[in-house]
């Protein structure tokens, strides 16, 4: 069956290897992102500021008007590095805020469309970082909140229809990540020396992931994480 499907953070890395893989399964995607001059995006891609709160609702408001939303995925997604000792308290607000707030407008403003028909699929896109990275302070604790937001979501819908759940990527082959871990550098040795599996994910990797979760066949599933981190979160293989 055809499905509508909201991305955030869609015109790159996982958002768009997602948008790519929607498209070719035949659902309609449509994407958030700063920028919209992709004329190869498969889909519909709809700039838009999203730590802009006044401005990200107005453009969700139209959309749930235009669209009949089955699912929405929550990836769009701000690091700020904050090793302790000099973490920034308008820093750590902002990353919380800039990290969390999106989910929350997106979500309650496609809710109601979702209720309605009895179906939807919540997806929102969590990290590895939650268990533990140095200069992650800020990153992670905005990441677990979504985790503590998909559990809550879950209960809360748990008899609508309507399945949420999170998927954590260990470290994946973005722009954002390499735009925080140049190649070669000491901080892609640390991420290297976490993963049992020695390599970082690819955006592909995690789409199908998420895309599962969006399916019929993940009708039963409801408030879980899933780690997608070649091992990362089971710890370090033994030599």
């Amino acid at each position: 069956m055809k499905r509508t499907f909201l991305i955030t953070g869609a015109s790159k890395g996982i958002g768009r290897a997602l948008s790519e893989r929607l498209a070719r399964e035949g659902h309609q995607v449509i994407g958030l992102a700063r920028r919209a001059d992709d004329p190869g995006f498969p889909g519909t891609l709809v700039p838009v500021d999203m730590t802009d709160r006044a401005a990200t609702q107005a453009v969700l408001t139209d959309l749930a008007e235009r669209f009949a939303f089955d699912g929405v995925v929550n990836n769009v997604g701000f690091i700020e590095l904050s090793p302790l000792g000099s973490i920034d308290l308008d820093g750590l607000d902002r990353a919380m805020g800039n990290n969390l707030a999106p989910a929350v407008q997106t979500v309650q403003a496609l809710l109601p469309g979702m209720r309605e028909r009895g179906w939807g699929r919540i997806v929102n896109l969590s990290s590895l970082v939650v268990l533990g990275v140095a200069r992650r302070s800020t990153y992670a604790a905005a990441k677990a909140a979504m985790i503590s937001f998909t559990r809550t979501w879950a209960l809360e819908l748990a008899e609508s229809g309507i399945t949420v759940n999170a998927v954590a990527p260990g470290p994946t082959e973005t722009e954002m990540f390499r735009a925080n871990t140049p190649a070669g550098s000491e901080a892609e040795q640390r991420f290297l020396s976490l993963v049992p599996m020695k390599r970082f994910g690819r955006p592909e990797e995690l789409a199908a992931s998420v895309a599962f979760l969006l399916g019929e066949d993940a009708g039963f599933i409801t408030g879980q994480t899933l780690f997608v981190d070649g091992g990362a979160s089971i710890g370090k293989a033994s030599v």
